[in-house]
Order: structure tokens, then C-alpha cells, then sequence
């Protein structure tokens, strides 16, 4: 694009002698322009409506220098946005790197009218605001105002002095009255700069990106209460990451310790939903309440979809093979990353991630005594580790056998009662080691198994060879990577295993490949679930009250608990006064001289004073055992696992309003996020600045 021609008007004296620098105040007419700084914008379409958002300072920057080094280059590609939107400068356009967009047009912006509807600047086009500076540069340098302009749409500009500058909107072609056309439309203001129209214009994010997290969705397309996609509600929970890396991360932030954090969207009910299955549900949905009709196809029935077996293939498949291609792409454009890899998950997308995770194969190297069931190989993997687990079931004279079907120990897993008896091994034998493969399977993904059968375990090894106990029949992929952190937002996980026949959760067991694992969520969330009491049955305990951003519990929970202190305090008070009274007015009748009813008395008193006391110390008693370390297995290496939020004010005025607000909340939740944050950076040793009370 050629530059602008401001330069081709300029005289020969205003060449020769350098202008003084212009006062604050107006520019001085002879000598008083100053090329106009530009700034880039991209258009967002959103319903319809076109908005100009500004590129970051820093972005800006950026294209404006790439635009300078390759004028006439139609291949420039500047990466934007943290590297997640590159900028195609040919062709102006800003294009979507790791997810499904529409592409949006950018803009080298100078000029700017005010809009029709919500009174923002709009930029005018990149042509035209050249045309716009080279008359500002004629009017001011010549000091000669009240200049007109025709814009290609016919629109005029007039600018009166520097300082007033106005658009008018044609209202109609032109008429046969001779009306001129500064006669039509409502004048609109016209400002040159960025600098003038008071945009929110962003610094830009950290270069340094230390951690990365994929982060998947629940049932339907839309992730909140205002029916946003999860790469809008992803880029929301990044905005509140960065303010609250400012806000409880500066000191690693000035020492250069740290950068920040990407967060990146998976989605995988577009792809469930393009195999032709609403076609097939369109056609046996009743026409009544169509809305509503739609809207279960779309959502609620991804539950469904999730508990069959061809569809739950189909998610399994979607969620693993996006996110590895996420992490391989995300590795090709960040060559020099050596950060660790989470992943969160809300609602339905908790749980298939949980069940992603439970299937992962760990290395060799990585097993542990109560995980070696199907996972040793090599030296324990082949016949001999196969004639090792006869000798044990005392089947050793069936050795032979195995040896030659050359049975490993991988193949003697991957068995079904079927194969066993084709084998020729009789009914008592084979019971036996069907069994053995099914009490290591058992300890391997960490189920206690309660109401279901072996038979029911045989039942469904028919279909699948080695499906995990209770699970969906699926083969699930394995990952790219090892997850550091799993983080569950409201997530039915414990309500599907217990569904499934799960009675409790093994202590002793940890997912394979991922060592931590946080269930969070809000207290009036009607589709979260605990996990701590299916490893811990036995005991009553409250979850973890996540702590509040700003360093403090809510002033209403405050409140709440002052006032249920107090009752205690009161009702103790008043149940010690009655014993007192009881007690002197059972020892009234007998005879007593004046000294020793005064030191009755005494007594009395001394036992009102002593009685609330002792009472009122038993709720702290109790807080303190609370807060007591409870050992709840080593799914999250040993330390809790279930968070809950602190509800805001208006949310506690009714439960069942903010039920649904309470699923959909944890997007821009900065005590989630803060949560999130805290635990990856403490895996690099870094930690808060200042510790916030109540967390562990």
C-alpha cells in the first residue's frame, strides 16, 4: 500500500527549515503539523454488529513496524494476541490460529467518526484517511480551515479548526430541491489519533509463556449464562489470569521469574454433532415446543451421547486428538517453550477427561506396586511373567499352553473367557484367572468395585477387551504429554462413578500419568459432586473453603458464622443458667445457716461462670478438628481435593435462583482462577506474594 502522499504538498522554504516543536496547546499555524500516529484495529462481528477493537500497544507496534520493513510483501505474517491470532498484512486480515473462526479485517487506523447506535469511533478506511491527512497537513500548515471532503459513499467532512471536525450522513441520494448535502443528517463528531477517541487500548500479555492448559468443555456449544462459545469464556478466564498475575504474582513478575499462563479452548460437540446424528434426531422429534425440543437435542442429550458406546468412541477420540494437536501446533510456533501441560475440565468435560486419564498408559519406569498389574513390560512382560502368575494361581501345569499361544503377560490381560476356553483350559482354571485379570484391573483404576458382579465384569470384557471397571466400552487414546494438574469445574465425576456401581475410590490410587487433581466448585452448583467421601466413606468433613481474591471470607459469610457463634454462645448461656437455677432450687428446701447459703452461692456463681465457658470453647474445639489434616489418598499426591467457592452476597438470598448461575460462574471467577494459578506456579516454586488465609 503506498504511504501517504503528505509529503508531495510540502514547499520548498517548509523543507529547508525544520518547524519548532508545537506548543500544548494549538498547533501554531505556520509550523504547527506533526504526522498523525496510527493505530491497528480489527473489526468483531458480533450478532450482526460490527465493533473496532485496538490491537495491543504492543501488537500495534509490531505491525506498524512490519509494515514499514515489507511494504509490497504480500506474505507479511505478524503473530497477535499472545500467538494465538496471526495478521496477514496483504490482505488485512486477522486469522485464528488454533481454533475455527471467522476472519476478521484489520485496519491501520487514523481517523475516526462517531458512530450511529452506541456512540463508538468507527475508523475510516485506510485510503480515505489519507485523503483526510493531506488536508489536515494543507489547512494547518496554510492555515486555511472550513475545508469539505467527499468520502467515496458520498458522505461529507468539514473541518472547521483542529480542534472541530464534523461528519455528515447523507439521508438520501440527491434530491431535486437543491438541498446541499452539509443540510443532511445529524453532524457527527470526526477526531484524528487514536490518542483522542478515549479507547481502552490493552498494554499487551507476557511473551514468556510458562504453562500451558487445555481446557474443555461441557454439554452443548454454549458454556455460559450468556450462551458464549468456549473460546469466548476461555478468553475471559486468560483476562482474569493476567489481572491476577498482576495482582498476587508482582514480585516474581519485577524479578522476571515468571510470565504467564495460556489457556487454551477444546470443543468437541461440533464434531459429535456433524456425524449426521441431528438429522436422525430431527426426524423423530416431536413439532410441539420446538424451542425447547431443539435446545435438549442440543445440550442435555450430550449426556446421553456420552453413556453410548459408539458416541462416547467418537468424544474420546474429538477431545484427545484436538488436544494433541493443540500441543503439537502450540509446540511448532513456541519452539523454546520447557513449561508443564494442565488440563481443565467443566461439567461433562471433567468427566471425560477423568475417564482419558484413568486409561493412560504410564512408562515402565513410572509404576507403581498397586498399578503393575497390566502395565509392567519387557523383563516381567513376556512368558515368563505370564508362568510367574500361574505358579501364583497354582495353574503351573498350563505353562505349557500359554508358551505356545506365545501368551505375554500384555496378551494374557487383553483375554476373555471366550479366548480361554478355546484355549482348552478347563472352567475351574479359567474362573480363577479371569479373576486374577480382573482384581489387577480393579486395583489399576482405582475402583472398589461394590454392587457389580464378576459376572457383570465378564459381561462387558466380552465387547471390549480391557474397558476400565464400570466405564463407558470405549478405547481411549493416549495423550501427547503428561498432565501436571487436572482441574474438575463443576463436575459430576463422583455422581457418574457412583451411578456406574462405584462404591469408593481406593486410596492408595493415583491417575497414571497425572499426580494432581482439583475438583472445584460452587455450593449452590446442582450438577457438582463430591470426590473426598467416596475415598474417605467413613468420615464427615466439610470440603476446602476456596479463599476470597482479595485475601478474606465474604463479609456475609463472616456474618453468617458470627451470628451461629453467637446463638451457640446464648443457647450455652442459657442452658448453664437453668442447670444453676435447678440445681439451688432442688437443695432450697433443706435447712442451711446464712454463712452456708452464702457460700452456695458463691458456688452457684462460680458454676455460672465456669459452665458457659467450657461450652462456649467446644465449637472452636470443633473448627480446630476440622481443620485437621485428613488424609484423603493419593489423588492429589496426598493433599485435598474438593474446593468449594464462597457464594456472593445476593447469590445466598435464594439457592435454587442462582442454581444455574452457580454452573456457569467459574469462567470469571478470580478465586477459581487465582486457585489455578497457585498450584501450577507452586510445581515451579513460586509462590503467592503474600499467602492468602485459609488455603493450604
Amino acid at each position: 500500500r503506498p504511504p501517504p502522499r503528505c509529503g508531495s504538498i510540502m514547499s520548498g522554504p517548509e523543507q529547508q527549515q525544520a518547524p519548532p516543536p508545537p506548543e500544548p496547546g494549538e498547533p501554531d499555524p505556520a509550523h504547527g503539523y506533526e504526522p498523525v500516529a496510527p493505530h491497528w484495529f480489527y473489526c468483531k462481528v458480533t450478532d450482526g454488529r460490527e465493533r473496532w477493537v485496538p490491537f495491543s500497544s504492543q501488537d500495534s507496534e509490531r505491525l506498524e513496524e512490519a509494515q514499514g520493513s515489507g511494504r509490497g510483501r504480500e506474505d507479511v505474517v505478524v503473530p497477535t494476541s499472545g500467538g494465538r491470532y496471526d495478521v496477514h498484512l496483504g490482505q488485512r486480515q486477522r486469522v485464528a490460529v488454533y481454533w475455527e473462526e471467522e476472519v476478521s479485517e484489520v485496519r491501520r487506523c487514523t481517523w475516526f467518526y462517531k458512530g450511529d447506535k452506541d456512540n463508538k469511533y468507527v475508523p475510516y478506511s485506510e485510503t480515505f484517511s489519507e485523503e483526510l491527512e493531506e488536508a489536515y497537513m494543507v489547512a494547518v500548515t496554510l492555515d486555511e480551515w472550513k475545508k469539505k471532503l467527499e468520502s467515496p459513499s458520498r458522505e461529507i467532512i468539514i473541518l472547521h479548526n483542529p480542534k472541530l471536525m464534523v461528519h455528515y450522513h447523507p439521508v438520501a441520494s440527491s434530491d431535486d430541491w437543491g438541498s446541499t448535502p452539509t443540510e443532511q443528517g445529524r453532524p457527527r463528531t470526526v477526531k484524528r489519533g487514536v490518542e483522542n477517541i478515549a479507547a481502552e487500548i490493552p498494554s499487551g500479555e507476557p511473551l514468556q509463556i510458562d504453562h500451558l492448559v487445555f481446557v474443555v468443555h461441557g454439554i452443548g456449544p454454549a458454556c455460559d449464562i450468556r450462551f458464549r462459545s468456549i473460546v469466548q469464556c476461555v478468553n475471559d478466564f486468560r483476562n482474569v489470569s493476567l489481572s491476577m498475575l498482576q495482582a498476587h504474582f508482582r514480585r516474581a513478575q519485577e524479578q522476571q521469574q515468571i510470565g504467564r499462563v495460556e489457556f487454551l479452548p477444546v470443543n468437541w460437540h461440533s464434531s459429535l454433532h456433524s456425524t449426521g446424528v441431528d438429522v436422525d434426531l430431527e426426524r423423530i422429534t416431536l413439532p410441539s415446543i420446538n424451542r425447547l425440543r431443539h435446545f435438549i437435542n442440543d445440550t442435555i442429550l450430550d449426556v446421553f451421547f456420552y453413556n453410548s458406546s459408539t458416541y462416547c468412541q467418537t468424544i474420546v477420540d474429538t477431545v484427545a486428538s484436538e488436544m494433541n494437536r493443540l500441543y503439537q501446533l502450540f509446540l511448532q510456533r513456541n519452539p523454546l517453550f520447557k513449561g508443564g501441560v494442565s488440563i481443565a475440565g467443566h461439567s461433562l468435560g471433567s468427566l471425560i477427561l477423568f475417564d482419558l486419564l484413568t486409561n493412560q498408559k504410564a512408562a515402565p519406569e513410572e509404576d507403581e506396586g498397586s498399578q503393575e498389574g497390566s502395565r509392567t513390560t519387557s523383563s516381567n512382560g513376556g512368558i515368563e511373567g505370564v508362568k510367574e502368575i500361574l505358579k501364583q494361581l497354582e495353574l503351573s501345569e498350563y505353562c505349557d499352553v500359554f508358551e505356545k499361544e506365545k501368551m505375554d503377560r500384555q496378551a494374557l490381560f487383553l483375554c476373555t473367557e471366550k479366548n480361554l476356553k478355546e484355549m482348552g483350559i478347563p472352567l475351574g482354571p479359567r474362573m480363577k484367572i479371569l479373576h486374577y485379570i480382573s482384581s489387577k484391573e480393579e486395583m489399576q483404576v482405582c475402583l472398589l468395585h461394590g454392587s457389580s458382579s464378576p459376572r457383570s465384569l465378564l459381561v462387558s470384557r466380552e465387547t471390549n477387551p480391557h474397558p476400565p471397571l464400570s466405564q463407558v466400552s470405549a478405547n481411549y487414546p493416549q495423550l501427547d504429554y503428561k498432565p501436571t494438574i487436572f482441574f474438575a469445574f463443576g463436575s459430576p465425576i463422583g455422581m457418574f462413578l457412583t451411578v456406574r456401581g462405584v462404591k469408593r475410590i481406593n486410596p492408595n490410587y493415583s491417575l497414571p500419568t497425572c499426580k494432581g487433581f482439583f475438583n472445584i466448585f460452587h455450593p449452590f452448583d446442582p450438577v457438582a459432586y463430591r470426590i473426598e467421601p467416596m475415598i474417605v466413606p467413613d468420615l464427615e468433613f466439610e470440603p476446602m473453603l476456596l479463599p476470597h481474591h482479595k485475601g478474606r471470607k465474604r463479609m456475609h459469610l463472616e456474618l453468617k458464622e458470627g451470628l451461629t457463634r453467637m446463638s451457640v454462645d446464648l443457647k450455652n448461656n442459657l442452658l448453664g443458667s437453668l442447670r444453676v437455677a435447678w440445681q439451688s432450687f432442688t437443695r432450697a428446701p433443706l435447712p442451711a445457716l446464712e454463712g452456708a447459703s452464702a457460700e452456695a452461692e458463691g458456688e452457684a456463681e462460680a458454676s455460672v461462670e465456669k459452665q458457659p465457658e467450657t461450652k462456649a470453647e467446644e465449637p472452636p474445639a470443633a473448627v480446630k478438628e476440622e481443620v485437621a489434616p485428613i488424609n484423603v489418598g493419593r489423588l492429589n499426591g496426598g493433599n485435598r481435593i474438593d474446593y468449594v467457592l464462597q457464594e456472593k452476597p445476593i447469590e445466598s438470598f435464594n439457592e435454587y435462583l442462582f442454581a444455574l448461575q452457580g454452573h456457569l460462574c467459574y469462567w470469571e471467577s478470580e478465586d477459581t482462577v487465582l486457585l489455578v494459578l497457585k498450584e501450577i506456579y507452586q510445581t515451579q516454586g513460586i509462590t503467592l506474594d503474600q499467602p492468602l488465609p485459609g488455603s493450604q
